[in-house]
């Protein structure tokens, strides 16, 4: 039963944290929406300043989860859906999808599954179209982790007609990846708007999860860090403007990438996590991305939690 506060959960890929500098489009570009909210630009430099808004939370947290080496997408994003410490229980991190042994962690502890078995609605916001499940068929590609965590939970998963009405929202925000790059004969939408459109999801549904991987992009050098912050910033003020009060916006990513231009790799750097809203306090004692989905749980139905709690498939 749902106790506590509704969660929309924002999955930012490939955004960690590190001083300011010129080598970090976080304190370079401008970031007017972020920057209003945090009282400054998103770098390590300044997570310990107070937070303009009530209720938010802003820690860095640890990516690497005691592991050697680079982190990856498959064990972090994993180790993030979940609670599990994913490349501690496989032994190293891994990129790309999940394998196998990933799979079988998400089916088994995905944070959505879990919500809904506690009587949550949940929904997936990433629209998919026909092409994407036809490639899955085809075995022309493998599903990532965010959508095996919502296919563990039976989460609604809207499509192309559900984003032209405005039912769901697209991983690259506006449509100019999709339509430009990718050949979808898609509307353009301004960032704010996509922004407002998943706020007001949060009026249907009790966790709502979202993802975006363009700054991912970005720090591989695929697109301008500058082009996607843009993007980003007024996407996450259109979704603030619009939250509903009784609704906690937490965001979140797998490793770092983005922030340091003098690599195309990903980074051994902490990530942000920031919580705005009512259930803010839950995410205040997090210290790494898998206290993030235990604490999703606890802002949901309101139950006592502390970072001792945690628990992983490694306790057990």
């Amino acid at each position: 039963m749902i106790k506590g506060s509704r969660v929309l959960f924002v999955f930012v890929d490939g955004v960690g944290l590190a001083p300011a500098g010129p080598d970090n489009p976080l304190s370079t570009v401008p970031m007017p929406r972020l920057r209003e909210l945090l009282g400054g630009p998103l770098v390590l430099n300044g997570i310990g300043q107070e937070l303009a808004r009530r209720n938010a939370t802003l820690r860095a947290v640890d990516a690497c989860l005691g592991v050697p080496g680079l982190p990856q997408s498959a064990t972090g994003q994993t180790a993030l859906f979940t609670g599990v410490n994913a490349p501690a229980l496989v032994g190293n991190h891994i990129t790309a999808q999940p394998t196998e042994g990933l799979r079988a962690i998400i089916a088994d502890h995905s944070v959505l599954k879990q919500a809904a078995e506690a009587g949550a609605e949940v929904l997936f916001a990433n629209a998919h179209s026909e092409k994407f499940w036809q490639m899955i068929r085809e075995r022309r590609r493998r599903l990532g982790a965010s959508t095996l965590t919502a296919l563990a939970a039976d989460a609604t998963i809207p499509n192309l007609a559900d984003l032209i009405e405005g039912r769901a929202v697209l991983w690259d925000i506006t449509h100019e990846v999709a339509s430009g790059h990718l050949g979808y004969e898609l509307p353009l939408v301004a960032s704010e708007e996509a922004g407002c459109r998943l706020a007001r999801l949060t009026s249907e549904y009790d966790l709502v999860f979202y993802e975006t991987f363009l700054p991912d992009l970005a720090g591989h050098r695929r697109l301008e860090p500058a082009w996607v912050l843009a993007r980003l910033d007024g996407f996450l003020g259109g979704v603030l403007d619009h939250l509903p009060p009784q609704v906690t916006l937490v965001l979140c990513s797998d490793h770092g990438n983005l922030e340091d231009t003098t690599t195309k790799a990903h980074t051994t750097n902490p990530v942000p996590l920031l919580a705005v809203g009512p259930g803010a306090g839950y995410f205040r004692q997090a210290t790494a991305i898998t206290d993030v989905a235990p604490a999703i749980l606890a802002c949901l139905t309101g139950a006592t939690h502390t970072g001792a709690d945690r628990r992983t498939a490694l306790d057990e």
